[in-house]
């Protein structure tokens, strides 16, 4: 099955999910079951499902038919390449494709002018005002490629200039960036392309990240911090003939797979094997030369040869494009696109089984401990009722005094339930103490203040260890108050449990271990590009500081603000079950007293009672029946798949 085709399945079993979890939400709102935080949580859910996206990268040095791969994997059903694909450089800006609903299709360009700010691609996107935009005419072909051919786009600056946006003018072994006859430097126009396309798959979710070369790539940490770590597969372009290079391979060590990184979905493509095909050599020959390469290029990788893949991009395209199948089997190009199915789509089908899994679980947790709640305590009314057939009126004294007085325990219990919430409202605050975005600002900004005034190299190293020395005691700390709140809510459940009768499991855990992990490749990438011996010796001080606080400080406040929002979220779910079995457990002893006063003031007979009672149970019981029935269509949903057995769930 093509990568089209699997995409398109798991994008229909994505919107069956969303379908039953919002037949969940509408269920419990039709049957009063359903509170602000539980409409929320499902709400939340739901809209993370529809603004799913599948990512792809594709890297590569200038002229490896990057472009060309791209139009073949994607685009051939367009009847035409969607990329311009020719010699030379094609894409001088990293460029994604993607559709946006709200938009009409077009090109919005980010001016490389705004490298020289302290902001990154991600807070301009926040900007409309900021990006040039092209029309982008899909019914014409021809419009289309001229339109594209912006992202190509080069502009002439001086040496100082082009040093201030961060280009490098005659450094590296591949010195791109030269000083030309008139005193300038050739560097992009554009620092960011986003094309809105309404293409089916970027219509169901896909973005496709193009990527400019190795000095390009050097020039814009956020590709290397963010998006290409983020993207749910690689795919890093080679030429058959010249194997990996030395540029080739400071990509893949330094942006793709070096430094601990992770392996899967980062598959290598030995682009343009028609080169090898010679009408003077055998097949066995020309297959033998291509493996060569395939054993060499995955020797210098250190990447296992099945990740490698041999394709001609171009005659793979034509081959689709023409209907020409003896054609797009000699291009290979349907092995790559079906490694990549196997392995990126159930990939990312696991990451949206396992948020789903966890928050719609304690959803419906929460949904099935009150049902069974409410059915205990009206249980425990019939046989209260039940008991009282035949008894005098003294005995329906004795019953009513017994239930006050288990209503007059609890109300005193609930005693400790607000020591509870307003110890739990002290540690929260010391949690965020520790992990709000104002000790992380504070930390910035002396960090900033001390690398700006910083006289020596080791003073500036210092500083920018110390930045992450600071980040991690604020996230240990917070660990810590996590600790405390979870050993604290933990007692608490066993209490209500055994004292009272509270059906409330045991708390959610939480862990900051991400967070912690994030903060490790961070430093990592600052240690291996801009806290050198080497990078502080030859860069100016000013630009260190400002690429530092520009992406790195970025991505640290990015990943405190992600912490900060999963904290909320585990607070709430910690509490709540709390909340609603004491609110319910208030409710059914109220319910209990009240029955029993009206028995005894016989303004209702015993057996009318029991009689509304056993509706009551039954309609309960269907309410528990109809629950288990929709939470079981999303746990199936939910069960792991193989990629073939994809398609046949979502048909």
């Amino acid at each position: 099955m093509s990568l089209a085709n699997q995409f398109a399945a798991y994008t229909a079993w994505r919107s069956r999910l969303a379908t039953y979890i919002a037949e969940l939400q509408g269920w419990l709102n039709n049957n009063e079951l359903s509170d602000a935080q539980t409409d929320l949580r499902l709400t939340q859910l739901l809209e993370r499902l529809r603004e799913d996206r599948l990512n792809v990268a594709f890297v590569a040095e200038f002229s490896r038919g990057k472009s060309e791969l791209i139009n073949a994997i994607f685009f051939a059903d367009y009847g035409n390449r969607m990329l311009p694909s020719s010699a030379g450089r094609t894409t001088m800006c990293p460029t994604e494709l993607l559709f946006d609903g709200n938009k009409l299709p077009c090109i919005e360009l980010l001016p490389i002018q705004t490298r020289a700010s302290n902001s990154s691609v991600s807070e301009y996107k926040r900007f409309v005002d900021e990006w040039t935009k092209v029309s982008l005419n899909t019914e014409s072909p021809e419009a289309m490629q001229d339109a594209l051919r912006h992202v190509s786009e080069t502009t002439r600056v001086t040496p100082e200039e082009a040093g201030r946006l961060g280009f490098e003018v005659g450094q590296g072994q591949i010195d791109l960036y030269v000083i030309g006859e008139d005193g300038l430097v050739e560097v992009p126009r554009w620092r960011h392309a986003m094309i809105n396309f309404p293409h089916p798959l970027l219509k169901q979710g896909l973005v496709i990240l193009d990527t400019p070369g190795l000095n390009a790539i050097g020039a814009e940490p956020e590709l290397t911090l963010s998006l290409l770590p983020n993207a749910h597969a690689v795919l890093f372009i080679l030429a058959v003939d010249t194997g990996v290079t030395q540029s080739d391979l400071a990509i893949w060590r330094e942006h793709i797979c070096g430094g601990g990184m992770a392996k899967r979905g980062r598959m290598v493509v030995l682009n343009k094997i028609d080169g090898q095909w010679d009408e003077l050599k055998t097949a066995e020959e020309i297959d033998a030369e291509i493996q060569r390469q395939v054993d060499s290029s995955s020797a210098i990788l250190d990447l296992p040869a099945s990740q490698i893949f041999p394709v001609s991009a171009q005659k793979g395209l034509v081959a689709k494009i023409n209907g020409d199948e003896a054609l797009l089997e000699r291009s290979r190009l349907p092995l790559l696109e079906a490694a990549l199915s196997e392995e990126l789509i159930p990939a990312k089908r696991d990451i949206v089984c396992d948020n789903t899994e966890s928050e719609f679980g304690d959803v419906s947790q929460r949904v099935r401990s009150l049902l069974d709640t409410r059915l205990l305590g009206l249980r425990e009314q019939l046989t209260e009722l039940t008991e009282l057939r035949g008894k005098n009126k003294g005995v329906v004294e004795y019953m009513m005094g017994k239930v006050r007085a288990e209503k007059d325990e609890f109300e005193s219990g609930l005693q400790r339930y607000y020591a509870v919430r307003s110890v739990f409202s002290t540690l929260t605050n010391n949690l965020f103490s520790h992990l709000g975005l104002d000790v992380l600002r504070q930390l910035t900004h002396e960090t900033r203040e001390t690398m700006l005034e910083a006289a020596f190299s080791k003073t500036f190293s210092d500083a920018m260890a110390g930045f992450f020395t600071g980040s991690r005691t604020a996230l240990a700390k917070s660990n810590s108050e996590i600790g405390e709140i979870l050993a604290m809510m933990e007692s608490v459940y066993k209490k209500f449990a055994i004292e009272h009768g509270l059906k409330l499991g045991s708390p959610t855990t939480f862990s900051l271990l991400r967070y912690e992990k994030e903060l490790d490749r961070l430093q990592a990438w600052c240690d291996d590009h801009l806290n050198t011996m080497v990078s502080l010796l030859t860069h100016d001080k000013k630009n260190i500081t400002q690429k530092f606080f520009e992406e790195v400080a970025t991505q640290v406040r990015r990943a405190f603000e992600h912490a900060n929002r999963d904290a909320e979220v585990w607070l709430r779910a910690i509490m709540a079950p709390m909340e609603t079995q004491v609110r319910e457990h208030q409710i059914q002893l109220k319910r209990r007293l009240e029955s029993i006063k009206r028995i005894h003031q016989a303004t209702d007979t015993l057996e009318d009672r029991i009689s509304e009672l056993d509706g009551v149970e039954q309609n309960l019981l269907q309410q528990i029946d109809a629950l288990e029935e929709i939470v079981g269509r999303v746990q199936d949903m939910l069960v792991p798949l193989d990629s073939r057995a994809l398609q046949a769930e979502a048909a």
